[in-house]
């Protein structure tokens, strides 16, 4: 008999309050058992990663959901961030964002991005696409050690 996997800890790094909303109802509809965490922009997110401030006792997320048009420090700078910190470079980091632009498709995965997701507008598929999310990354995909 397979256990089901262990919840992980996941972090959104989302300013529009609706994406937000949206992925929160996503997640209830599949009865998603996996914490959400939202950071409004680039530095809210790294200073949740690095336990500062407010956050002294944020739990390390397994995986880091990224948008990357955000206020304050962008989603292209804070993934460059986070791969280039020997603590938080192995923490995956799928860009989730409503750009289909080619530019922003290969600098994700130039600053090794572990994958690029296109939001869809329309809500059903939007909630499919974050299952098939939490379902590759928690479900098939083995994680380091938190």
């Amino acid at each position: 008999m397979t256990q089901a996997p262990a919840p992980i800890d996941i972090l959104l790094v989302e300013d529009d309050p609706g994406d937000v909303l949206m992925t929160r109802e996503a997640f209830a509809h599949h009865k998603i058992r996996n914490p959400l965490h939202v950071a409004e922009d680039g530095v809210e997110a790294m200073r949740f990663l690095k336990r500062e401030g407010p956050f002294g006792a944020a739990p390390r997320p397994g995986l880091i959901l990224l948008d990357l048009n955000l206020p304050r420090k962008d989603g292209r700078e804070l993934l460059g961030e986070i791969k280039q910190d020997p603590v938080l470079c192995t923490i995956p980091v799928v860009v989730l964002t409503t750009s289909e632009a080619e530019e922003d498709i290969l600098r994700s995965y130039e600053l090794h991005a572990n994958a690029y997701v296109t939001k869809p507008v329309d809500f059903e598929k939007f909630v499919e696409v974050v299952r098939k999310i939490d379902d590759f990354w928690v479900t098939v995909v083995k994680l380091p050690p938190r």
